[in-house]
């Protein structure tokens, strides 16, 4: 019995990389609608995981405002944010596709920090209720390995330019010159964040302690301040994008099935690598 146990684990540990391959070539020749393509009115994207890079969200985004048939959006969000520059470029690509057709955000779980600020342009933000919202701050950190180093013997060798070059590094305490430098810059940040959150929802920027300063909301809280429209669930989203929209007979665009497994594949790596990239940047 053990043997047989043990020949079995060793198969699929030879043929992984082949099971992978044949998973592939199963999504990519399981028969899709194709005549979903050209009927859809509708379209669903997905914002998921750690907001890393916002090339292909962005595209998503501006594909449908290119189409003429697609006339309405909803920007599903599940994420705990992630690096400035993406979180604002996705953003002001929700603005932009939002002059031109409705779009609804809804909150299927986390819509916080950069993935909040992805979502404040579209025309209402619905949450799940017992989804998590705000988290309206900035943070920068790295790790200070100087007694490691000094345990393992390790001496950094440095040359430099500017009094600032090494504000951030991980191979001693930051001056407190450095501390202001990296504070003042997360300031700057952080007040752009309000400022948009203030100009999207209508909010005042001198409240902006009730709905910003980094409060972790429930849906029922986050309405109370603002942050969001509506508390109720994807089929009440759905139907809501329908009437903004004014479809008669929604018909929602089928995602391509191998680009939706590959989505969700880079999803979960990020997961995994943010949980152990140690690195200076501001994050929302």
């Amino acid at each position: 019995m053990l043997n047989t146990l043990g020949n079995i684990v060793k198969w699929i540990g030879q043929h992984f990389m082949g099971m992978i391959f044949l998973l592939i070539a199963f999504v990519v020749l399981t028969p899709s609608s194709s005549s979903n393509a050209s009927t859809a009115n509708l379209q669903e994207i997905k914002l998921s995981g750690p907001i890393m890079s916002a090339e292909r969200i962005v595209k998503e985004i501006e594909d449908a405002a290119k189409d003429p048939q697609i006339k309405g959006v909803l920007l599903n969000v599940n994420s705990p944010g992630g690096a400035v520059p993406p979180s604002i470029e996705i953003s002001y690509a929700i603005k932009a596709l939002q002059a031109k057709k409705p779009v609804v955000a809804y909150a299927s779980g986390v819509m916080a920090s950069g993935s909040y600020y992805a979502s404040i342009y579209a025309q209402k933000i619905i949450a799940n209720p017992g989804s998590i919202v705000g988290s309206i701050g900035v943070i920068m950190e790295s790790a200070n390995i100087e007694e490691l180093m000094k345990t393992i013997g390790i001496k950094t060798q440095i040359v430099k330019q500017g009094t600032y070059k090494e504000a951030g590094t991980p191979t001693r305490e930051w001056t407190q010159e450095e501390r202001a430098e990296l504070e003042t810059l997360t300031k700057d940040t952080y007040e752009l964040f309000v400022s948009d959150v203030a100009e999207a929802r209508g909010l005042k920027i001198s409240d902006a302690k009730k709905y910003a300063d980094a409060h972790i909301f429930s849906a029922k809280r986050a309405k109370a301040v603002g942050l969001i429209d509506e508390i109720a669930v994807m089929s009440t989203a759905k139907r809501t994008l329908e009437k903004l929209a004014k479809v008669k007979k929604p018909e929602w665009k089928e995602k391509d099935k191998i680009d939706s497994f590959m989505e969700k594949f880079a999803a979960k790596s990020m997961m995994h690598l943010r949980s152990y990239f140690y690195g200076l940047k501001a994050s929302l």
